[in-house]
């Protein structure tokens, strides 16, 4: 009897551990975070079964990043890995490598982001790859839309989307679809821009009845981006609202920054800096106190717009200098261009001629290194509102041209 029991003890264990780790989801999907987090540290403290241990730290590592605590969940991350080494299984190793990717991602390091999503790729044969293949595409696309080589993510979330429709998984082709919209913004493509998330919040109403409602708020932002910068901006605001709504309810503190911003860059775009000013200020917050500097650094760029609109042309130069430190930290070569066009603009209105020159030079030096060049006409892309198509190598044109090519195509073959 003292023998079966013996056997049959770590059985009941890891049967307690599932429990409660299913009792703590039940708490988090009905909005009890501070409890779900409660029964999910218990369970990790008491837990001797590693499979429990993996999952269970799966769990805090999806709500640390819903509440933007990126750096616990980047611990967490780390001790999943060292779990799934112990467990010697590469199914929980390819898991774990991809929730290091995710981490490293939302904390702005999208090199070490770029190099855990390849180690994940690496990694094929294992039986959870062909479903979590979708996932690390999207993180790497991410990654390399942080470090501003659009082609490859592009590259990248062609293939999330494709692994999304092979799988039919709707929840990633949502996320994918609100990914393809914000780099149409960053290329200035606006159609696009607002035809992804358009789609994404089409896939929430037609499917997403049982889904978080955070993939409804993050559809409404980013229409509500696309919006403004197509200069809807009563659509822009209708979406904002919805999103902002949905991300104080679930406490999604990174969404609240991020509609922050985008409020304050609606008032801006309205000349209402009195509104503008104090939503940049909230917004900078939240994203100093979760790492968020991408965010920081666009938050900074609109301050900068901000002090141009009232002629307070050293306080602009004083905020673009602050974006600069940032992007050149993540290693963002979008928004290090950014900050030379608006400084080269300031110094061409005061005549002081050497810093011009200076400027000159370097938005010339960024905009090499960025290749946004179309390659049909060699004309630039991304500095105007402009239809673009990318072709299935993921090279991007202006469509104009794709047209022609195809007409041409069509008449003398």
């Amino acid at each position: 009897m003292n023998i079966f029991m013996r056997r049959l003890a770590p059985e009941m264990g890891q049967d307690q551990t599932k429990q409660q780790i299913e009792k703590g989801l039940r708490l988090y999907q009905s909005n009890q975070t501070d409890k779900a987090l409660h029964v999910w540290t218990k369970v990790l403290e008491k837990t001797s079964d590693p499979g429990g241990k993996f999952r269970v730290l799966g769990c805090l590592i999806t709500a640390h990043s819903e509440m933007g605590k990126y750096k616990d969940m980047l611990k967490y991350a780390l001790d999943q890995i060292d779990t799934a080494r112990e467990m010697e299984d590469p199914d929980y190793l390819t898991e774990g490598y991809l929730n290091l990717a995710r981490s490293n991602e939302k904390l702005c390091d999208f090199q070490k982001t770029v190099s855990y999503c390849k180690t994940c790729l690496n990694m094929q044969g294992t039986t959870v790859s062909l479903q979590l293949n979708g996932q690390v595409c999207l993180s790497m696309g991410n990654a390399f839309l942080g470090l501003s080589v659009f082609q490859k993510a592009l590259e990248s979330y062609e293939k999330a989307l494709r692994y999304a429709h092979n799988n039919d998984d709707k929840m990633l082709e949502c996320r994918v679809c609100c990914s393809l919209g914000n780099i149409y913004v960053h290329l200035k493509d606006y159609e696009k821009a607002l035809f992804f998330p358009c789609k994404a919040a089409e896939l929430v109403n037609d499917y997403g009845k049982g889904w978080s409602l955070k993939y409804r708020a993050m559809s409404q932002y980013h229409m509500s981006v696309a919006y403004r910068k197509l200069e809807r901006l009563p659509d822009a605001m209708e979406c904002c609202e919805e999103s902002m709504k949905i991300a104080l309810q679930h406490g999604d503190r990174p969404l609240q920054a991020l509609c922050l911003l985008n409020f304050a860059d609606i008032h801006r775009c309205r000349r209402d800096t009195d509104k503008a000013f104090p939503r940049y200020e909230s917004a900078l917050a939240i994203m100093t106190e979760i790492g968020n500097r991408l965010g920081q650094s666009y938050v900074y760029l609109g301050v900068a717009k901000c002090w141009l609109l009232q002629k307070e042309f050293d306080k602009a130069l004083d905020s673009l200098q602050r974006a600069q430190e940032l992007a050149d930290g993540m290693g963002n070569k979008l928004c290090t261009l950014k900050v030379h066009c608006l400084s080269e603009g300031i110094y061409r209105s005061r005549g002081q001629q050497e810093e011009l020159t200076e400027q000159v030079v370097k938005f010339l030096q960024c905009v090499e290194e960025l290749e946004l060049y179309c390659g049909m006409c060699g004309e630039s892309i991304g500095d105007r509102d402009q239809k673009l198509q990318a072709l299935p190598c993921s090279h991007i044109f202006h469509l104009r041209w794709v047209f022609e090519q195809c007409v041409l195509a069509f008449y003398y073959f």
